[in-house]
């Protein structure tokens, strides 16, 4: 039996006092998911085949106190983030504050018209997206920028393209107001959660909540699916860090990408990670891997997500995974 942390028992007790749910149940619209009595997940997509082929990751709206908490805000101006707004407004409740659990894109795009219709709203991030913006983000830019100019100016991929420049063009209006610089409890929007900070995990500077409350974890990009993105990523530190939320109190969990679990079925994902990294460090097959990653998750990885599983697991594998050491362990700080 998992005992509640003292840190936690303080919140908890103000939290059945003070009357967390603060009305009556959020009611979804079409497409969302209820989690709770006070939050709402507007699930993610990625589908390459589809559009300019980017994802849009989980985002899930909290109601506090004095307004909405969104954790995570997509990529996709209209079709992702005006859903946000929408729901906002149908609520009539302002966004309060925004958490970014890291700098990719198809996780803080959304911040820029949020921000723009609720400049009061704060965000809390961590500062590794001005790193990202310097080097990461700035390489990428000139790529997308030098194939633009190979494509017809009016043409649906010119337009994707220059709407890529303009989500990394969007700097500051990007970057957290309130940076998380360690992890403990903190107070957004006038209620209680736990954040927790992992430096050498994903992106260099990973952000996940804790709502003691209802006992619910928002990941971020540390879980996701159909397969875990190594772009950026440290991967012996994002192991430990998966040992750390497995610390946690919580019943559930939503990823990045992919559907809510439960904190069984999370320890099923985190000895499935490690696996994974155990089989690209020695001698079988990327297939075999893959194939060891997909048995391992059984039903939490849907079977029409298999095969797009192992495209991106033999990408990474050849380009980190069993990448040369300088390039494989390139975002791994020291400890």
């Amino acid at each position: 039996m998992r005992m509640t942390p003292k840190w936690m028992l303080p919140w908890v007790l103000a939290c059945v006092t003070a009357a967390c749910a603060t009305g009556p149940r959020l009611a979804p619209a079409p497409g969302m998911q209820a989690l709770n009595r006070n939050m709402v997940l507007l699930p993610g997509s990625y589908d390459p085949a589809r559009g300019d082929g980017q994802p849009d990751g989980n985002s899930v709206l909290i109601r506090a106190p004095q307004g909405l908490v969104v954790f995570d805000t997509g990529r996709h101006e209209r079709a992702f983030t005006g859903r946000i707004i929408a729901a906002a407004d149908a609520w009539q409740l302002p966004v309060a504050a925004i958490v970014n659990s890291h700098w990719h894109l198809d996780h803080v795009s959304g911040n820029v018209p949020l921000r723009a219709r609720w400049p009061q709203a704060k965000v809390y991030a961590s500062p590794a997206i001005e790193h990202a913006m310097r080097h990461f983000l700035a390489d990428s830019r000139k790529g997308i920028a030098a194939r633009l100019a190979t494509l017809p100016a009016d043409s649906t991929e010119a337009g994707y393209a220059r709407a890529s420049l303009a989500r990394i063009d969007a700097g500051p209006k990007l970057f957290p107001t309130d940076p998380v610089l360690a992890s403990g409890p903190v107070r957004i929007a006038g209620m209680a959660f736990h954040l927790g900070l992992e430096k050498n995990a994903v992106s260099g500077g990973d952000v996940w909540l804790l709502d003691p409350s209802t006992r619910t974890l928002l990941a971020g990009d540390l879980v996701n699916f159909p397969a875990p993105f190594f772009d950026t990523a440290c991967p012996r530190g994002w192991s430990e860090a998966l040992g750390r939320l497995d610390a946690q109190t919580f019943d559930l969990l939503v990823p990045g990408h992919g559907a809510p679990m439960t904190h069984a079925q999370f320890a099923s994902y985190r000895l499935a990670f490690d696996h994974l990294l155990a089989c690209a460090a020695g001698e079988a097959a990327v297939a075999d891997c893959a194939a060891g990653w997909e048995r391992d998750l059984g039903p939490l990885l849907a079977a029409n997500q298999h095969a797009l599983s192992r495209a991106l697991l033999d990408y990474y594998f050849r380009n980190v995974l069993r990448a040369a050491p300088a390039k494989r362990h390139r975002y791994c700080q020291a400890s």
